[in-house]
């Protein structure tokens, strides 16, 4: 093959594709500018409630998930604090709860910024 025949293939290549383009353009102009209708929802028949009593039932168990809150490590560090009058260090709050040092020194410091406790001295926090 020439390069002149090879140069022909290749046009005659890019032609039907550009074809091709032309065509799923059209149609994709057609789709879009014909607005079809939407067809009405129709509505589902309501179901009837089982009484009062179940819904107070169900109530009363989603009363009890709010009420019921799970206690934070943050929580726990902060009552070891405010029950200290003195102050209490973080090698005591570690022994009383069992956190890893870094860990507590991560919660003491949101305690800090939220001011619900304060430094007395390096390593001793009191209640503000």
């Amino acid at each position: 093959m020439t390069e002149s025949e090879i140069v022909k293939a290749v046009v005659e290549g890019l032609r039907s594709i550009s074809q091709g383009v032309e065509a799923i353009a059209k149609k994709l102009e057609n789709s879009f500018s014909e607005e079809k209708p939407k067809a009405p929802r129709k509505s589902k028949p309501k179901k009837r409630s089982a009484g009062r009593k179940a819904k107070a039932k169900v109530q009363q168990k989603a009363i009890k998930k709010v009420v019921e809150k799970k206690t934070t490590a943050t929580d726990t560090v902060l009552a070891i604090v405010r029950r200290s009058k003195k102050g209490v260090s973080v090698d005591k709050i570690a022994q009383k709860t069992g956190y890893n040092k870094g860990k507590i020194y991560n919660i003491l410091s949101t305690l800090k910024k939220l001011d619900k406790i304060q430094s007395v001295s390096r390593g001793v926090y009191t209640k503000v």
